[in-house]
């Protein structure tokens, strides 16, 4: 059966927007679906688009910055690149 790749990502937006999946948005038009919805980070291997958890509780923030009046933060995401060393 053949499926139209706007179909595929038009399903990968829905899902995301029913918390069934998370987008990951990279530089530009790079984007990750991921299925643990729950609150992690995220390497990422630059070399290989690979993209592997932090748990939640291995990274922690000191201090959030004064966000704007009348707004909430919804929740923070963090990618640590890595690359191989040469």
């Amino acid at each position: 059966m053949r499926v139209s790749l706007a179909t595929v990502y038009n399903t990968l937006h829905q899902f995301s927007g029913a918390g069934l999946l998370r987008q990951i948005v990279m530089d530009g038009p790079k984007a990750y679906f991921d299925t643990n919805i729950t609150e992690h980070h995220h390497f990422l291997v630059e070399d290989e688009f690979a993209l592997s958890d932090i748990p939640g509780a291995a990274l922690w923030l000191e201090s959030m910055p004064v966000i704007p009046k009348g707004y909430e933060i919804a929740r923070v995401d963090v990618v640590v690149r890595l690359r191989r060393k040469i």
